[in-house]
């Protein structure tokens, strides 16, 4: 079993600009992006490979201007790390646009079977009785132990926390911001039909939610960001006790409804038969790992469970997880209505 380093957090900002906060982030987390890289595979032996080939320059250059003409600031703070952290650019652009290059690899490349689509569970529960939104973080291996918190502070004043892959930009995970904006993402391993070429980065998209006022708002800037690959986004207003589910494809498409692969629907029904009654109930649900082919809680050989996020909104808390939930061994707590997070 990988065993996971503790989680650790870093307060940035205000910063002259967005390079700058970049810059700062990278050079922080130096020694961990430069081990992600080393040790990711998916970049290593497919990535790298891929963008040294005629057919990857027009697709890295329409997903580099693209999204820099879309987000010109986050387009610095990822440069901004590259530079900080001493690594490639190409090798940053690589990794927070992985999933919108990996879709036009080679098919004989693809299937070499390294990659695995099937990232992260939710628990979204709106009642009277209680509001909770609990997540599991499951990521390829290679993120173990290379992930961190980001407190950043923008010029405006606003601030957030974002749990951040290393090398990425802040969050492609969960984050949650001043304005009681909180969101969690899953993915939607899309069809070759799907896929649209060149368009804007996922990561890019959550990068702008961290900003984003309120859940209108939130849906805003996701509908008019014209994606390569869809995702799914469910968006909480912390002080409205509002949680909505938010699923994007390619074309300016967006739905409400859900689409599960045979992964997702094993999980979905080992979780209709566990007991549902409070928010340990529901930790207990995201630790099960009964199922042998797809256990919710998982710890390899390709994906891993690397925390677990809970979102208590009458609590008013967001609180961290590492290792099994079930066990509730808490490593980070935030207050959601406190500007600067901190707990009384």
């Amino acid at each position: 079993m990988v065993e996971a380093k503790g989680l650790e957090i870093f307060e940035v900002g205000p910063c002259e600009d967005a390079y700058r906060m970049g810059f700062l982030i990278g050079q922080r987390f130096s020694n961990q992006i430069k081990s992600r890289l080393a040790n990711d595979l998916i970049l290593q032996n497919q990535l790298l490979p891929f963008a040294q080939t005629p057919e990857a320059q027009q697709l890295l250059q329409s997903l580099t201007e693209n999204n820099r003409n879309k987000f010109p600031r986050y387009w610095e703070e990822l440069i901004g790390t590259a530079e900080g952290s001493g690594v490639p650019v190409l090798q940053i652009i690589l990794i927070n646009f992985r999933k919108e290059i990996l879709a036009f690899l080679p098919k004989m490349v693809i299937n070499q079977g390294i990659d695995t689509p099937d990232d992260c569970s939710d628990v979204l529960v709106a009642s009277e009785s209680m509001a909770v939104v609990a997540h599991n973080e499951d990521a390829n291996v290679a993120l173990v132990g290379h992930a961190y918190l980001i407190k950043g502070t923008l010029l405006n004043g606003l601030s957030f926390i974002a749990y951040t892959y290393a090398g990425e930009l802040p969050s492609c995970a969960f984050g949650l911001n001043s304005h009681g904006l909180a969101f969690t993402l899953n993915s939607v391993p899309p069809s070759e039909s799907e896929i649209v070429a060149g368009g804007i980065g996922r990561n890019f998209i959550s990068r702008d939610l961290l900003e984003a006022a309120s859940i209108d708002d939130a849906l805003c800037r996701i509908k008019s960001s014209e994606v390569s690959i869809g995702h799914s986004y469910n968006l909480i207003e912390t002080r409205t006790r509002k949680i909505s589910n938010v699923e994007t494809a390619s074309r300016n498409r967006v739905s409400v409804y859900e689409v599960h692969d045979e992964n997702s629907k094993t999980r979905q029904s080992k979780a209709a038969v566990l007991p549902k009654r409070s928010k340990e109930d529901f930790l207990s649900l995201l630790g099960d790992t009964d199922d042998p082919k797809y256990p919710i809680y998982m710890i390899g050989p390709l994906l891993y469970t690397l925390c677990t996020a809970v979102i208590d909104l009458d609590e008013q808390t967001l609180s961290i997880v590492e290792g099994n939930p079930r066990k509730g061994e808490i490593s980070h707590i935030f207050s959601l209505c406190s500007k600067d997070f901190k707990m009384p």
